[in-house]
């Protein structure tokens, strides 16, 4: 049994109704569970595959979902950046082994069932690429259209490529993310079409089993978890989920929660830093990390509330810096994610750097995106392919 309740008044609302906002304060929702009725022990649960679907009596759907085996992605031990930094301990979650090749599909596996068991045959978001790219994958799985927005020549070409090629109604508008998001929410609301941005409270109960699948890989709770933050779904997502393995008596223990932004899009920082309750939305996002480029993150309370409950932190990174890590993680510990996802290790390196970590804590970094999602990003960074003739002795004079 569950409910949609708002984070801010505690208005209540029924588990069939479609409402993306609170009607008396206009607030977050987010779904709580009747958790002392889960029918299921943490021993019995753990006889089942790592996958998303291995907790389906903390997930909302009650239907077959529309599932492409999405989760149970690797938890790597960071070895050789560990020892740079000093930090025993530092692992990476990556995301990016997902079905469309992000984290996003953790939240349409379960937000496009919840389309169908509401009753909903379309289905629409505005994106920064990842989004769309997803929920058009699992739009085509359950044989129903997608709507997605994009602001128009700020999307990774891959990400784009995905929505296209699954089908979906793709339209650029000339403005940002944050334009795009009032748009779409506008759309669903009046044309009965079904939003599945991280506004939905139902995509974010997906994206939650991250944290219930590294705690089970580590075999405890980690003593930081570490997101990049852009729209601020994941991390809210995660310390919800975390706080209901500890409210069924199934851990001990929250971690801190640590939110990572790029510094031309870092509202969340600011608010942090500023002990602001309020979010100053940043007007003009930019960075390199498209996927996480927004100025006005929807999910923002949701986001301050599980840094400051935990003892978290905020901080924002270069451009540079995520590059930076996003080489270093393909270079010394063979993992390839676009740069958003790379932000994460960066301000931990940033943290370590600045002494704010001690070497024994756990430390789980969620990488959000596979290398492929950006590729022309990719290529800038690198050197071009070396042009030889086709004969031994010029392939030898290359390598020597």
């Amino acid at each position: 049994m569950f409910r949609l309740v708002c984070v801010h008044c505690g208005a209540e609302y029924s588990q069939d109704e479609i409402i993306y906002r609170c009607k008396k304060c206009d607030h977050l929702l987010t779904v709580k569970y009747d958790l002392d009725s889960i029918g299921i022990d943490k021993k019995e649960m753990d006889k089942r595959p790592l996958r998303l679907w291995k907790y389906k009596e903390l997930l909302p759907v009650t239907r077959e979902p529309i599932s492409l085996q999405e989760g149970g992605t690797p938890l790597y031990h960071l070895k050789a950046l560990g020892e740079e930094l000093g930090l025993k301990h530092l692992y990476a979650k990556h995301e990016g082994m997902n079905p469309s090749g992000s984290f996003k599909d953790r939240g349409m596996t379960v937000g496009v069932s919840m389309a169908l068991q509401l009753g909903k045959r379309t289905v629409a978001c505005a994106s920064t690429g990842n989004t769309s790219a997803s929920l058009s994958v699992y739009a085509a799985k359950a044989g129903i259209p997608a709507v997605v927005l994009l602001p128009a020549g700020k999307v990774a070409l891959g990400k784009v490529a995905q929505a296209l090629m699954h089908g979906a109604r793709v339209i650029a508008i000339r403005g940002n993310f944050d334009k795009a998001l009032e748009m779409v929410h506008e759309l669903c609301v009046t044309d009965g079409i079904y939003l599945l941005n991280s506004v939905n409270p139902y995509r974010l109960e997906g994206q939650k089993t991250i944290g219930y699948e590294a705690v089970d890989q580590l075999g405890c709770v980690p003593d930081r978890f570490v997101l990049p933050v852009g729209n601020a779904g994941n991390i809210s997502a995660v310390y919800k989920g975390l706080l209901e393995f500890k409210e069924l008596g199934w851990t001990d223990s929250m971690p801190k929660m640590t939110a990572v932004q790029a510094e031309g899009a870092a509202p969340v920082v600011s608010a942090i830093k500023n002990n602001l309750d309020v979010l100053v939305p940043e007007l003009n996002p930019e960075t390199v990390a498209t996927a996480i480029r927004i100025g006005a993150p929807v999910n923002a309370e949701k986001a301050l509330t599980a840094i400051r409950k935990t003892n978290g932190h905020a901080l924002s990174v270069t451009d540079d810096e995520i590059l930076a890590m996003q080489r270093d993680l393909a270079r010394k510990e063979g993992i390839g994610v676009e740069p958003a996802s790379a932000a994460s290790v960066a301000g931990i390196r940033k943290m370590a750097e600045q002494g704010l970590l001690d070497a024994d804590e756990k430390i789980v970094c969620v990488v959000t995106g596979h290398l492929l999602k950006d590729p022309e990003t990719v290529i800038k960074q690198c050197a071009p392919p070396t042009e030889i003739d086709a004969t031994i002795d010029a392939l030898r004079a290359v390598l020597r």
